[in-house]
């Protein structure tokens, strides 16, 4: 070097002493991303998860039926006829503005005149068998023991006729209050005591004729 500071001729001219290259205190360089770089996500960042979504199905329904696209609303029912009833009993609740309203409760057809009706039909067509069998077997002796079987089945259930129209017309009789049903069948009440009158009274009267035709053959 020369008295100026001047590098010699010939000999290397210094450089600057910081190092260019990589050496052992650089952190490793970061390798590069998977993605191209001018995505919208920045380098080094982890891209979003983007959902699966269900594959869509096409709806096998009708068209207006509850789950598909554009489906109706359901119709609301009508409130039911008792609602249009008008009040029988109104009864004020005291120390409040309330008061407690008694419905008038349609009435039903008592199941005691339906039972008797039927006890009655059965009773006279029983009647009729034993007449049948009774007259028939009278001159061979057997007429009145088959025809006494088919009377106690004939005198049982006119017997029911009987007895269930009589319960039966009690029933419709009856005076019910507000909250209580109210029964109807009169009519059936007064058939079922007639029809099992009357099938006792042909029992009674097929069985004596037999007895007579048995005895006096």
């Amino acid at each position: 070097m020369t008295a100026d500071g001047a590098p010699p001729d010939g000999a290397p001219t210094p450089t600057d002493p910081t190092p260019t290259g990589p050496t052992s205190a650089d952190p490793p360089p970061t390798p590069a991303p998977a993605w191209s770089t001018d995505s919208a996500w920045s380098v080094g960042s982890v891209p979003p998860a983007v959902p699966h979504a269900a594959p869509a199905t096409a709806w096998s329904g009708p068209v207006g039926a509850p789950g598909s696209v554009g489906a109706l609303p359901r119709a609301v029912p009508p409130p039911p006829r008792e609602a249009w009833a008008r009040p029988r009993k109104v009864e004020a609740v005291p120390g409040t503005s309330f008061a407690l309203v008694h419905l008038d409760v349609p009435p039903v057809t008592s199941g005691l005149a339906v039972g008797a009706l039927v006890a009655g039909i059965v009773s006279v067509l029983v009647s009729f068998i034993v007449g049948c069998f009774g007259l028939a077997g009278a001159q061979d002796g057997w007429g009145v023991w088959v025809g006494g079987a088919f009377a106690l089945v004939a005198g049982v259930t006119g017997g029911a006729g009987i007895a269930l129209g009589w319960l039966g017309m009690r029933q419709i009789r009856r005076v019910a209050p507000p909250p209580a049903i109210r029964f109807t069948g009169r009519g059936l009440a007064i058939s079922g005591i007639a029809c099992g009158a009357t099938g006792l009274g042909l029992t009674v009267l097929g069985l004596a004729m037999a007895s007579l035709i048995q005895v006096t053959a």
